[in-house]
């Protein structure tokens, strides 16, 4: 048994493989970045939704952008992913003998570097777009937000009635896989780096130092320029990668802040963290006079701010504890994430239906 599991927390000598720790520790570090950079962008856009509030829309765009040129400069420069190459880890090219690997300055080859773009990028990009309309059908389906005359309502419940199922496979795909590599059946923890034709290796000496040469001759040669075209090819690579380095160095000098911002608002925690900073319960906010003259809000306090109807299905946004038609304030926070009012930052799970006596 001992030789068995041996493996896992020693790598091989013949091909030098990293430990299932090592591995799970990388593939968890960019998962753990993302949402404490949501968390920080979610506090700014609150303090100043006018400055702020664009960056909160479209978060995951401007994260996938920038985790782009993170990605394509270590793999480019280093053969690995930024938290691969945090781990002292290397993307080796599946089927290729010792001798004829390549340093791991000289980066991947343009097609599993482009393979592997994706499928840190990309993909974690897609599952998240996917995720968020699973949620948003789930809570039309729930509140019948769509007329049963929509053409879309057998195409959504279908999705709705199917989708758990299929991410269920696809994380038992993972696991599966991650239990062969544990046993020594299989060279990749995860099936994505056998679809991208590379698999995990560590770091030797001679790459740690064709790195640091690499970056040093980077710094110091100029490569000269002779057309204006050139010059502007130039002038872009190097704002990429201006623009990679300083994301490189931020996260290495911020990654366990990060993590401990994470362990701080992770679900576990939160009971614990509660108990902790518990504080009197304050009294209920004064209301607001309705004879304003905003423009915004109507003078009757049972009229929708949005529709300038009387309210159907009253409905409570919790971050601005404005009042409006279900139907109404859905549609808008779902397309502007803010409060219509306040400027707020506003997600769809903030709604809160309110139900009188009489109904």
């Amino acid at each position: 048994m001992a030789e068995h599991g041996a493996h896992i927390t020693t790598a091989s000598v013949a091909d030098d493989q990293p430990s299932i720790f090592e591995v799970v520790a990388q593939d968890s570090l960019m998962t753990a970045v993302r949402p404490a950079l949501q968390h920080v962008v979610k506090v700014l856009a609150e303090s100043n939704p006018a400055h702020y509030g664009f960056f909160w829309r479209w978060f995951d765009e401007i994260f996938t952008l920038l985790d782009f040129l993170l990605q394509q400069h270590y793999l480019s420069r280093t053969s690995a992913s930024f938290s691969e190459h945090f781990y002292g880890l290397k993307r080796i090219v599946a089927g290729s003998s010792p001798q004829l690997q390549r340093l791991a300055s000289a980066g991947l080859p343009r097609e599993h570097l482009w393979k592997s773009a994706m499928f840190l990028v990309l993909l974690p990009y897609l599952k998240v777009k996917l995720e968020r309309l699973a949620s948003s059908l789930r809570e039309e389906d729930e509140y019948s937000i769509h007329p049963p005359s929509s053409h879309w309502k057998r195409f959504y419940r279908a999705f709705l009635a199917a989708y758990p199922f299929v991410n269920m496979a696809w994380e038992g795909w993972f696991l599966i896989q991650q239990l062969r590599y544990i046993l020594g059946k299989a060279e990749h923890h995860s099936p994505l780096l056998k679809l991208a034709g590379v698999r995990l290796g560590r770091l030797t000496a001679q790459d740690m130092q064709a790195i640091e040469h690499r970056l040093a001759e980077g710094s110091a040669v100029q490569e000269p320029v002779r057309s204006f075209g050139e010059k502007i090819k130039s002038a872009l690579k190097k704002a990429a990668g201006g623009v990679a380095l300083s994301l490189s160095t931020g996260l290495s000098v911020g990654v366990f802040f990060l993590q401990f911002l994470d362990w701080w608002y992770s679900s576990e925690n939160q009971e614990a963290i509660k108990s902790l900073t518990a504080l009197p319960t304050p009294p209920p906010p004064v209301h607001l006079d309705y004879n304003s003259d905003s423009p915004l809000l109507p003078k009757m306090k049972t009229v929708c701010p949005l529709c300038r109807k009387t309210r159907v299905n009253d409905t409570v946004l919790a971050t601005s504890g404005y009042v409006f038609c279900y139907r109404c304030v859905f549609n808008y926070v779902r397309s502007h994430q803010a409060c219509p009012i306040t400027g707020y930052p506003t997600e769809v799970q903030h709604l809160i239906k309110l139900y009188s006596p009489e109904n």
